[in-house]
C-alpha cells in the first residue's frame, strides 16, 4: 500500500488521540495516589465547555484552554471532597460525577449548540514538517498536539526520578506504609486528584478548542471512558499511554473517514469500533493481572488507622 494514502490518516490519528492522551495522563497521574476517578467523562466534557465559553467571551483561546484545565481541577474537587473527606465510595462518586458534567454541560452548553468559537489550528514546525512521512503526521498539527510530546516524559521523569513523584507512587502502593514514614498521604491524594483534573479539563478544550472549533452537546462522546480503559491498557505508565492514545485516535479517524466514503458498512457498527476496541483491550489486558504496574492500594480509601 502507498504511504502516502496512509498519512494523512495517520495525522488524524494523532489528532483524534490527543484529546484522550490529555485524560489518560490526568487519570494515570490520579490513579498512582491511589485514587479511583471514574468521572473522567463528566470532567472532559466540563472543560470542553469552559474552554468554548472563554474562548469565545475573551477571544484568546490561550485563556480558554487554562481555564478549562482549572475547570476540570474544580469539577475533581468534588471527587476529592467525597472520597477524602466523607471516606465515600470511590466508584459511586466517579459515577455521579459523570453524570454531574453531562448534565451541567447540557443545561448550559444547549443554547451555545452549533456556534463557533476561536481555537487553535494547524501550526507546521520548520524543517520537521519537511521530513518525509514523520514530518506531515507529528510536526503539522496543531500546539495544542505538540504539548503532548512533551508531557508523558516530564511526568515520567516526575513519578520514577523525583522524591515527591516517589511519594505519590508510595502512598497509592501502600498508604499505611507511607503515614508511618511521615508522608501525608490526605494532601498527596488531593494533589493527584487536583493535578490529574486539570489535565482532563485539557483533554476536553482540545475537542473544543482544536478538534471542533464548535459546541455540541455529548462532545466527549465517550472519550473519558476509553481514557479509563486505557489506562488499564497503558500498565500505568505515560509512555504506553501515547501508544494507546494514537492506536484509539486512528480508529476513530478511521470510522469516520469509511462513513464519509460511503461505505456500506452499516453506521452503527461503524461507531461501535471505538467501544469495542475498547472492551477488547480491557480482555486482553487482564490476562496480564499481576504482570501489570496497578497500584496496590488503588480505590481504597485512607482508614483511621493509617
Amino acid at each position: 500500500m502507498n504511504i502516502e494514502i496512509l498519512i494523512p490518516l495517520l495525522a488524524a490519528a494523532v489528532q483524534s488521540g490527543t484529546p484522550i492522551l490529555y485524560a489518560t495522563l490526568g487519570e494515570i497521574f490520579t490513579e498512582r495516589s491511589g485514587i479511583l476517578n471514574l468521572g473522567v467523562e463528566g470532567i472532559m466534557i466540563v472543560g470542553a465547555l469552559t474552554g468554548f465559553l472563554v474562548a469565545k467571551a475573551t477571544g484568546n483561546p490561550y485563556i480558554a484552554f487554562v481555564a478549562a484545565g482549572f475547570a476540570g481541577t474544580c469539577a475533581a474537587s468534588i471527587h476529592g471532597l467525597v472520597c477524602l473527606v466523607f471516606q465515600g465510595n470511590q466508584v459511586v462518586s466517579g459515577l455521579a460525577l459523570t453524570i454531574l458534567g453531562l448534565g451541567l454541560a447540557n443545561y448550559f452548553g444547549t443554547p451555545y449548540v452549533g456556534l463557533t468559537a476561536p481555537g487553535f489550528g494547524p501550526l507546521a514546525i520548520p524543517v520537521l514538517s519537511e521530513i518525509p512521512v514523520l514530518g506531515p503526521i507529528f510536526f503539522c498539527q496543531d500546539l495544542l498536539v505538540y504539548f503532548t510530546y512533551v508531557i508523558p516524559l516530564l511526568m515520567f521523569l516526575f513519578l520514577y526520578n523525583t522524591r515527591f513523584g516517589l511519594s505519590l507512587r508510595a502512598v497509592g502502593e501502600y498508604p499505611a506504609a507511607a503515614t508511618a514514614a511521615g508522608l501525608n498521604v490526605a494532601g498527596y491524594r488531593w494533589f493527584g486528584i487536583l493535578v490529574g483534573g486539570f489535565f482532563m479539563g485539557l483533554g476536553g478544550a482540545y475537542l473544543s478548542l482544536a478538534y471542533t472549533h464548535l459546541w455540541t452537546n455529548n462532545l466527549t462522546a465517550g472519550r473519558g471512558w476509553i481514557a479509563v480503559a486505557l489506562v488499564i491498557f497503558a500498565f500505568w505508565k505515560p509512555g504506553r499511554a501515547v501508544f494507546g492514545a494514537y492506536l484509539f485516535g486512528g480508529i476513530m479517524a478511521l470510522q469516520l473517514r469509511l462513513q464519509a466514503s460511503g461505505t456500506q458498512i452499516p453506521s452503527s457498527l461503524l461507531l461501535m469500533l471505538p467501544y469495542g476496541l475498547t472492551v477488547a483491550v480491557l480482555v486482553l489486558s487482564s490476562w496480564r493481572r499481576g504482570k501489570t504496574d496497578e497500584p496496590a492500594a488503588l480505590g481504597t480509601n485512607i482508614l483511621p488507622a493509617d
